[in-house]
C-alpha cells in the first residue's frame, strides 16, 4: 500500500515544487474549530498537515505551541478524540497527515497501540519529538509494520555521525530544523540552510524538509529554492491563538498560509 506521504514527494518531484508542511495544534482552541483549519489548510494546497499532539510539558516548544496545547488540553482534547479527529478528516480530505508528538501520550495510550490506531485512523507519519537517536531501530519496527513513515529530526548542532545514523534511519521526509532553540522563537531561519539541507543530502535520498523561524512568502520561497519542502508552524499557530474568538477562524488561517504555500510551491515571490 502507497503511503501518502512518499506519493506527494513524488508528484512534487515530477512538478518540480517544494512541499508546504503546515502545522496546527490538534483540539487547538477546540476540537471543531482545529478540524476546520486542518481541512482549510488542505484546500489551501498544503501537501502535508502536521497534527501536534498536544502535551502538558512540551520541552521542544515555545511559548507559542505551548499555549496552543494548553488551550487544547481546556478544551478537552486527548489522544483518542485525535484518532477521532483524523478519521473525520479523512471523510473529505486526502492530504498527508503527520504526527508530532512527544512520547508521554504515546506510552500513556500505549506504545504499539497509538501506531496501530493512528495508522488505522487515516494518519501517515508520526515525529517521536524526545525519542533517542539509538531507540529508532525498535520505533522503526512498529510504524513500519503499522504502516506509519517514521520522520526523524535533524538539527545544525546534530554531529555528522549521529546524522548519518538519522539519515539512514529515515522515512517519509527529514525535518531539519534550521537553527538551534524552541519552536516560535525565531524571526527568521538560519542562513545556512542550503549548507545544512547538503550536509544531509550527502547520506539519503531521502526528502528534507526545513522549519523554525518561516513566517512570510519570501521566507518561504528561500527555504523551498534550498530544500525539499518548507514547515510552518508557529507562525500558523499565532494566526489562530490571535483570532481563536472569530467565526471564520479556519478562513483566517487559510488567507495567511496561502501566500506561504504559492511562494513554496513556485521557489519564488511574485
Amino acid at each position: 500500500m502507497n503511503n501518502r506521504i512518499d506519493t506527494t514527494f513524488q508528484k512534487l518531484r515530477e512538478n518540480d515544487e517544494a512541499a508546504f508542511v503546515a502545522y496546527v495544534c490538534a483540539g487547538d482552541p477546540d476540537y471543531s474549530a482545529s478540524l476546520d483549519i486542518a481541512r482549510s489548510l488542505a484546500d489551501a494546497g498544503a501537501d502535508i498537515i502536521e497534527l501536534g499532539v498536544p502535551f502538558s510539558d512540551p520541552q521542544a516548544d515555545g511559548v507559542v505551541n505551548q499555549l496552543a496545547a494548553e488551550r487544547a488540553l481546556k478544551a478537552g482534547m486527548s489522544v483518542p478524540k485525535l484518532m477521532e479527529l483524523i478519521k473525520e478528516f479523512r471523510t473529505t480530505h486526502d492530504t498527508a497527515i503527520v504526527l508530532f508528538t512527544y512520547l508521554n501520550p504515546v506510552y500513556a495510550y500505549g506504545y504499539e497501540q497509538f501506531h496501530t490506531d493512528a495508522a488505522a485512523a487515516g494518519a501517515d507519519g508520526i515525529l517521536l519529538l524526545d525519542l533517542p537517536p539509538d531507540e529508532i531501530a525498535n520505533n522503526k519496527e512498529l510504524t513500519s509494520s503499522a504502516g506509519l513513515r517514521h520522520i526523524t529530526l535533524v538539527s545544525p548542532s546534530t554531529p555528522a555521525k549521529r546524522k548519518q545514523m538519522l539519515a539512514a534511519q529515515s522515512e517519509g521526509f527529514i525535518y531539519a530544523v534550521s537553527r538551534m532553540g524552541v519552536t516560535g522563537a525565531q524571526q527568521a531561519p538560519s542562513t545556512g540552510i542550503g549548507q545544512l539541507v547538503s550536509s544531509i543530502k550527502a547520506y539519503t535520498d531521502t526528502p528534507v524538509c526545513v522549519g523554525f523561524g518561516i513566517s512570510s512568502p519570501e521566507q518561504s520561497a528561500d527555504v523551498a529554492s534550498a530544500s525539499d519542502g518548507v514547515v510552518v508552524g508557529s507562525a500558523i499557530v499565532n494566526q489562530v491563538a490571535q483570532n481563536a474568538d472569530q467565526p471564520n477562524l479556519a478562513e483566517i488561517v487559510r488567507d495567511f498560509a496561502t501566500p506561504l504555500i504559492v511562494a513554496t510551491k513556485n521557489k519564488s515571490v511574485s
